[in-house]
């Protein structure tokens, strides 16, 4: 171990992470206005890393319990909280918004020693505010190490923060999410659920691979009423909308020859919610893995395997501070459900470009179902397009 309690083991961790984790605790929020790191790492790469022994693997379908699941679970290498939503103010300016919070282990056991500072925990928050009517898209980053209160997850009562960003609640919810910024971008918002939680995959088993392994736990809320303020420029708007929340842990995913996913949760009209993942190859086909899951109106959830459905981009956008190229705009089909759906990004830059890089973006949503026409909204989530 080094000096500062930190595995020196942990190679598939960004040299940025490493760095800002081994000097005060933590390091000050980044802003996307500023300079992304000159290499930054892909979020594909931070959550697909080789280092394995010692951690559980996800092997066989579990029985969910909450609130202990909404907790952590630190015997899995990596695991996140992650929230998307639209809103909406009482003038009818739109935002979107995505916070999440990633725990990730660097050794699989804690380091021997008596300092409060000694950790083999890392956390990173990422808070991005999309002002569809105002100045554009703003992300923000922190990083901490899961000592001395500066970060952690803790199940009953729920509360899951990094400084004073924190996701908190009951079960079942209302959740309450807070960030702010000193650029004067904030939220603070209130959610609660519509839905029962949504297992996806095999009984929450999400199998991302065809190693044994190779999976996440992975449950949702789908649907959750949001009412609350966005601070922009330190002008609060009150807004509601809806949410997303998504869960997952797992100490491998990615395998050999799969280079990302275009990761999709849209919220239609018809009072229907769809999740899903295209796995992507080198040569950018989509691989056997790639799932979903639609759940209707009352809460039901069927799963959809890779050949239930199809996800064809558009157009393409190339980022001007990476250079990175993404698609911008795709078509979503499910012809079991009639779904014949169009997506476009609310704005074509929505890519984070911190210490890690990735796109995400609030998106809308137009097309036609079976029980006719329906538009909607959503998040798309795109990495390895380096």
């Amino acid at each position: 171990m080094s000096s500062n309690g930190i595995a020196t083991t942990a190679r598939w961790l960004p040299l940025v992470v490493i760095l800002a984790i081994s000097g005060l605790g933590c390091s000050p929020t980044a802003g996307q206005q500023g300079q992304p790191p000159e290499k930054p790492m892909s979020l594909t790469e931070l959550l697909a890393g080789d280092e394995t022994e010692g951690f559980a693997r996800v092997l066989d379908p579990r029985a969910f319990e909450f609130p202990a699941d909404h907790g952590p679970h630190p015997e899995y290498r990596s695991e996140w909280w992650y929230l998307t939503g639209h809103l909406t103010s009482a003038g009818g300016r739109r935002f979107g918004y995505q916070f999440t919070l990633f725990r990730i282990a660097v050794a699989a056991q804690p380091p021997e020693r008596s300092s409060a500072w000694a950790t083999n925990q890392i956390y990173m928050a990422h808070f991005a505010l999309t002002d569809v009517d105002g100045p554009g898209f703003h992300a923000f980053e922190r990083l901490s190490r899961g000592a001395v209160d500066l970060a952690g997850v803790e199940a009953a009562p729920f509360r899951a923060w990094l400084e004073d960003w924190e996701i908190s609640g009951d079960d079942p919810p209302p959740f309450r999410l807070r960030a702010a910024t000193a650029e004067g971008i904030a939220i603070e918002l209130e959610l609660s659920t519509a839905k029962p939680v949504v297992l996806h995959g095999e009984e929450g088993l999400s199998q991302k691979g065809r190693e044994p392994g190779n999976a996440s736990y992975y449950y949702s809320f789908t649907r959750m009423p949001t009412r609350g303020l966005v601070t922009v420029g330190y002008k609060a708007f009150e807004v509601q909308g809806s949410s997303w929340l998504d869960r997952e842990w797992s100490t491998s995913a990615l395998e050999e020859g799969q280079v990302g996913w275009d990761w999709f949760a849209l919220q239609l009209s018809d009072g229907s919610d769809l999740m899903a993942y295209r796995l992507r190859r080198a040569d950018g086909s989509s691989d056997e893995p790639s799932s979903g899951t639609l759940v209707g109106a009352d809460g039901s959830s069927q799963r959809l395997a890779a050949g239930d459905f199809s996800i064809e981009p558009r157009d393409w956008w190339i980022s001007p501070a990476t250079g990175v190229r993404y698609p911008s705009g795709w078509r979503l089909t499910v012809p079991g459900a009639e779904l014949d759906l169009v997506i476009t990004p609310l704005l074509p830059n929505q890519e984070i470009a911190l210490s890690v890089r990735y796109w995400e973006g609030a998106v809308a949503v137009e097309g036609s179902s079976a029980s006719g026409a329906v538009t909607g909204h959503g998040y798309v989530e795109l990495t390895g397009y380096e």
